[in-house]
Parts: structure tokens; sequence; C-alpha cells
């Protein structure tokens, strides 16, 4: 009993809370707290780390015969609560609002001891539990059992304290059915600052590579689960939505080169909470604990690994501090993909591998960011400048991580697009996904690989697979209509473009894939239509304008498609022909000597051979200098 009375008495920060007689002190001082309030902060308290629902809440605080506005009654203990902690709800130290669900209790919760009696002494003591002020140091795990239990806990935390860099709780909970896939939303970020958004997605995203490496496990890619950042859609709308099992959301805390992870896993069919841990550390080793929110996460839904995942998941180490937050800071903006965008993430990139020249990951951001700045689709570089230097730095970052999954598939795009080398471009593809199966953007770029060796339906496949990971990926949905066109499935590309503009029907490149489309069915007004607006949206995309004047040439507008032609030479210059779009417009005008002699001029500028694959350059396939190109370039 004189147990079960101290264990009643807990610290956090510079409070203590005499659960027993309701009493809140600040640094010895009684604060007044009312009987409602009181009760609220004892339960989020009693379950710290962990989200408590509203439901909960009114459940055991509000009771079915009590005849109040409940909404207004817990809104008003909230802000009491906060009110009498200092605290903000903009930035929470104490009591922290998730969207969607309730109130999550942030500060370490500590048993207090005032009998000497109730703690063991002398030199084979254990260490006393350490506070919060310091948060690289391990502090007392929160309290995750009822108050009831707490000096039981308690005495078992310190029988058992260490210097380690987390600390966890694990959630019991009874059987529940098998988790094959999952979405980890957006994590919070708990900074005031929101310039430190970067820290938080990036965050998400390594989170989502250390999962996507197990091939049991089904991970949402980045670009969809972005989409619901800031949303305050419940959670079984977004887990229907995106079609998985569970869900993980968390918060990321950030307080100078200390860091702080708070993870939970969420039933995707009954919104119910499976397991919640937090971990905390210096930013060096963020890696570590990464590896070990994707560990427990493993643990959590029963999914077997290979021996190849094992080790993955437990071959983090220490990296730069400064390198690190440059390298995010690079895919935060890389992201973004704008011309801008990429050229500040190139700008980051070249700063992590100076800060840290043995940082594997940031010489992969550099090959890729290389590799979309010199794409048709940004032409900031010409092929010739960009793809070298993304080859370059894929090598390096395989060099020094084999196992890095992110490095072989940049490789691979420079091999497919560059040296034209498709023979190792696909082995490379291969050892990509080998290492990381749940990486959409490999799957992506290995179904264009499989389509340029005429292997379209193992390329429909890859695709499906990326569209499977990453279902809001307007990019990958518009390029699977774009396949289904290259495999003559014109039907099946019609529905898939209309698929993609209800995700976002200002999406340039899906209104052209569209208009090819409705062309290849001779459905001339609809696709000069959908081709208008894919110029338009596309601001003037010269992919886009040599489809256009297709459209135009098979509605007998002739002059109109020959206005387009002479825009786009205007446009070319000795750097960049636009040697592919122009051939296109030619083609199909008829004139097959000034088309082939244009695509001499893209092939020379190392064009990516995949626009060879353009249904605008069938009437050239007949063609012995087509031929001879196809074959000079290894197809």
């Amino acid at each position: 009993m004189e147990e079960d009375q101290a264990g009643r008495r807990v610290s956090f920060g510079v409070f203590d809370l005499d659960l027993r007689t309701g009493e809140l002190r600040k640094h010895g001082l009684r604060i007044r707290l009312q009987r409602q309030p009181f009760e609220v902060l004892a339960l989020l308290i009693e379950r710290s780390g962990e989200v408590v629902t509203r439901e909960e809440l009114q459940q055991k605080l509000w009771p079915a015969n009590t005849f109040v506005d409940f909404d207004h009654g817990l809104n008003k203990a909230i802000n009491k609560i906060r009110e009498a902690l200092g605290d903000s709800a903009d930035a929470p130290r104490f009591v922290e609002t998730v969207a969607r669900r309730g109130y999550r209790f942030l500060a370490d919760v500590r048993v207090s001891a005032p009998a000497a009696a109730a703690v063991a002494t002398g030199p084979d003591a254990p260490p006393p539990v350490a506070p919060l002020d310091n948060p690289v140091h391990a502090p007392a795990p929160p309290v995750r059992k009822r108050v009831s239990r707490l000096w039981i806990a308690a005495a078992a935390v310190l029988a058992a304290a260490t210097a380690g860099v987390t600390w966890r709780v694990h959630s019991t909970t009874p059987a529940r059915p098998a988790i094959h896939s999952l979405a980890v939303l957006p994590l919070e970020s708990l900074s005031s600052d929101p310039s430190q958004d970067y820290f938080a997605d990036g965050m998400t995203d390594e989170l989502i590579t250390e999962l996507g490496r197990i091939s049991a496990l089904r991970v949402i890619s980045r670009t969809s689960v972005m989409a619901y950042k800031h949303t305050r859609k419940p959670l079984r709308e977004i887990a229907r939505e995106l079609d998985v099992d569970a869900v993980v959301e968390g918060t990321v805390l950030r307080s100078g080169d200390a860091v702080r992870i708070t993870a939970q896993l969420i039933d995707g069919t009954s919104d119910t909470h499976l397991w919640s841990d937090s971990y905390q550390g210096e930013l060096r080793n963020t890696l570590t604990l990464q590896n070990s929110v994707a560990r427990a996460i493993a643990a959590q839904i029963r999914v077997s690994l290979n021996a190849q995942e094992q080790a993955a998941l437990h071959s983090a180490t220490a990296v730069n501090p400064a390198a690190y937050e440059s390298y995010l800071k690079g895919r935060y903006f890389w992201n973004k993909r704008t011309a801008n965008g990429l050229a500040t993430a190139l700008a980051y990139f070249n700063q992590a591998v100076e800060l840290d020249p043995g940082y594997a990951p940031a010489y992969s951001g550099l090959a890729d960011t290389y590799a979309l700045l010199g794409d048709w689709q940004y032409a900031v570089m010409t092929p010739k400048e960009a793809l070298p230097k993304a080859k370059a730095a894929a090598m390096k970052a395989i060099a020094l991580d084999p196992t890095l999954g992110e490095g072989h598939n940049s490789l691979a795009f420079c091999l497919d697009g560059f040296d034209w080398n498709f023979a190792e471009a696909g082995k490379e593809f291969e050892r990509a996904i080998a290492l990381n199966p749940g990486y959409a953007t490999a799957h992506h770029w290995y179904a264009w690989h499989l389509a340029l060796v005429r292997r379209y339906d193992d390329a429909l496949v890859e695709m499906r697979k990326a569209q499977n990971l990453d279902p809001l990926s307007l990019v990958i949905n518009a390029d699977l209509a774009e396949l289904l066109a290259l495999a003559h499935q014109d039907d099946e590309a019609v529905q898939q473009s209309r698929k993609t503009l209800e995700l976002d029907p200002q999406f340039g490149l899906a209104h052209n894939h569209l208009g090819e489309a409705y062309l290849h069915k001779h459905r001339i007004d609809e696709a000069v239509a959908e081709l208008q607006k894919a110029v338009t949206l596309s601001g003037g995309g010269p992919t886009c304008i040599a489809n256009l004047a297709r459209a135009y040439v098979a509605a007998g507008r002739r002059s109109e498609a020959a206005a387009l032609l002479d825009d786009l030479k205007k446009r070319s210059s000795p750097l960049h022909s636009y040697g592919s779009e122009i051939a296109v417009i030619y083609a199909a005008l008829g004139d097959r000597d000034q088309a082939m002699a244009w695509l001499e001029r893209g092939a020379s500028e190392r064009f990516n051979p995949g626009v060879l694959l353009r249904p605008g350059l069938d009437p050239l396939r007949d063609d012995p200098r087509f031929i001879d190109l196809l074959r000079r370039i290894g197809l």
C-alpha cells in the first residue's frame, strides 16, 4: 500500500502531479487545476506517448448518462491544462493535438520516489532516471501502464536503465489479421519553425525507404502519402483510398543535434491503435533510429525478413550531421520536380558530399538530380552535359555502398538513356529492385527499359507495380497510359488517362497521352482538343507541340502544323535542337528526308532512345535509314 501511494506521484519537466490528491505543483508551488482538466491530464499521463482518442476520453470521463456538450467541455479542459502548464497548441511541449484522432502527452513521465525505502541505494543500486532536460541522454521511459501500476513499471525501468539512445513502449494487443501493406503518413514536425518541414519530410522519406526494403510488405511511396500532409481525413478513409491494411503516423522533434521520433501503427480497417514507440538520439545517429523504427514495425506486423533484409535493417552507421541535413534539404527540393527545385537540390547535394565525401546517398541524390536536369521534361542541361555527371555520381554511390538500391537505379538510368548499354542497364535495374523492392521509381524506370527492348507485356507489369506502390503519382499514372498506347491497347490508354486526370485535371502530360490515344482511335477532333490543352498546361512543351502538329495534319490543318514546326525550329539551338520532336512533325507532313535528318541530329546530341518508341515516328519504321539508326543505337 505504501508503494502504491508513492506510485501515485509523478513528475514531468518542472512539474509534480499527485494523482491521489489532484495537486499539481511547479517548482514545489501549487498550481490550481479544476477537477475535469485534472482527470483529462491524468488519463493522458497514464498513456504518455500514445494517442488518446476523443472517443476514449468521452467514454471514460463523460459517461453516456452525462448530459453535457462533450466537444466544448473537452476543448475547455485541454485549454485549462495548457494554461496551467504554460503550454502551446502550436508548439506543444506537453499536450499535442493529433489531427483527426485526439491528444498525446509528449513529456517523459518519471515516478517520484519520496521514501528512501522505495528505491534501492548503495554501490549496487541502479542509476537514477535521467530528466528530460538533455534529450540526447536516455530519459526515463514514458509511462504506458495504468497509474495504479506506475511504481511497478518504475522499478523495472530503474533496474534496466542504461545510457542508450532509445526508449520504447509496446502496446499489448489481441490477435489481429496479418498486415501486408501500409502507408507511412507524413510525420508531423513539432517544431514551431515552418522552415524545418524539410526535416520531418526527410524522416518520412527515410522510414518509407527502410520499410520498402522488405519484399513481403507493400509500402506506399512518398508521392502518394504526401498528398495527405495536413489533411483532416479519417485514417480509415486514407487507408481505403491507398488500399492498405495499416497506417503509420507519428511526429518528429528536433532540438539542436537531438532528434526524437514517435511512431504508432493504426489498423486501417478498425482505426484501432496497435502499437507505439518513441526513439531519441543525436542527429548523427538518426539512421540508427530509423532502422529501429522499421525493425519494430516489421516485428509488430509479423512480416518475414530474408537474410538480406535483416542485414539492411541492422546496418545503419553514423553520419556527419551537417552533411545529412544538406542531403535532406536536397531531397526536399528534388521532390518538388521543378527546374528551380532541381537547381537548388543540386547545390545541397554538392554541399553534402563536400561535408562528407563518404556518404553514399548524397551521391545517389546527385545522380538523380543530374538525370532529371538532362531529361526532356526539364531540359535544364543537355544530355551530353548532365548524364555523364549523373553516371559518375551513381558509380561513386555504389562504390561507397554496393547495397544502395537507389544508386544502382540511378546508374541503370544513365546506362539506358545515355550509354545505350541496354544489357547492363537491365542488370542494374534488376539489382536495384532486388535491394529495394518497394522503390517505386526503380519499377517505373525499369518499365521503360523493358519497353525499349520491346517487352511490352513485362513493361506493363512493372509499371503497374510502380502504380501499386505509388497510386497517386501523376507521372506513373500518365506513363502507364502511354505504355498502354505503345502496346496498342488504346481503349485502356484512354481509360487510364482519364483516371490520371481525375487526380489532377491540370496535368498536361495526361492530356497529351489522352490526345495521342484519341489520335490512334481516329477521334481527331477530341485529339486536337486534348493536345491543345496539353500544350497550354505544359507551357509549350516540345513533345506536346509535336503531337498537336500530328493531330492538325490528321484534321487537314497542315498550315497550322507547319506553323508549330517553324516555332519549334526557332526555339532550337546548337546545344538542344528538339531533334526528335521536329522529326515527328516532318514525319506527319510526309517529309521523310527532313525527318531522318533531324532524328540523326537528335541522336548526335544523345537523346533518350525512348523517343524512338513514339507513335509519331511510325511512318518511318520501314525506312532503311531508320532501321540503321535503331541498329547503331542497339535497338
